[in-house]
């Protein structure tokens, strides 16, 4: 039982201190303070523009996606264009490993020192190599792509997006910043 009130707990400290207990909103990335989840985007040149949306580890990867298209038409939209074309489109993948220890020395009497770069107790005769090893995995994703902003009338081409549809069909899936 304490294994599991123990393992618990670790997941909800890392969760916390690593600011990933929700999944991030649409909200741009703020890059001075060190906030580096949301959208973010760089004009190239007139109409042509890169942009992506970096989600943290509560964020899935359809989620980013689906904000980084919200961001491509509001975008489009607000630079007085009617749809877009999608250049360059990647989504990248970051999987981090965290591991966590069930402590042997928790229900015994013994003392717990630090050496080097490992635990280790005196009294017990156990060592690091004897604690119960759990793994977690979390993954970050994040969406880019280069757009070219065009007036008129959308073609009929895969890569086409009128963005007013975009905006108009993801918008309730959109989740923005609690204030």
């Amino acid at each position: 039982m304490k294994k599991y009130i123990v393992t618990a707990f670790a997941i909800s400290a890392l969760a916390a201190l690593s600011g990933c207990s929700t999944p991030t909103p649409y909200q741009a990335a703020n890059t001075a303070s060190g906030y580096h989840w949301g959208y973010s985007d760089t004009r190239i040149e007139d109409g042509r523009y890169r942009l992506s949306f970096s989600g943290n580890d509560s964020t899935p990867r359809e989620t980013v996606e689906n904000y980084m298209l919200y961001h491509a038409a509001e975008l489009t939209l607000t630079n007085g264009y009617d749809w877009f074309e999608i250049v360059h489109r990647d989504t990248d993948t970051k999987t981090r490993t965290v591991n966590t220890y069930d402590d042997p020395f928790m229900n015994s009497v013994s003392w717990r020192f630090y050496r080097g770069s490992r635990w280790g107790a005196w009294g017990m005769g156990f060592g690091m190599d004897d604690w119960q090893r759990d793994s977690y995995q979390f993954t970050r994703y994040e969406a880019s792509a280069e757009i070219l902003m065009h007036k008129g009338a959308k073609p009929d081409q895969p890569n086409a997006y009128d963005a007013r549809q975009v905006k108009a069909n993801l918008e309730s899936k959109v989740a923005r910043p609690t204030k």
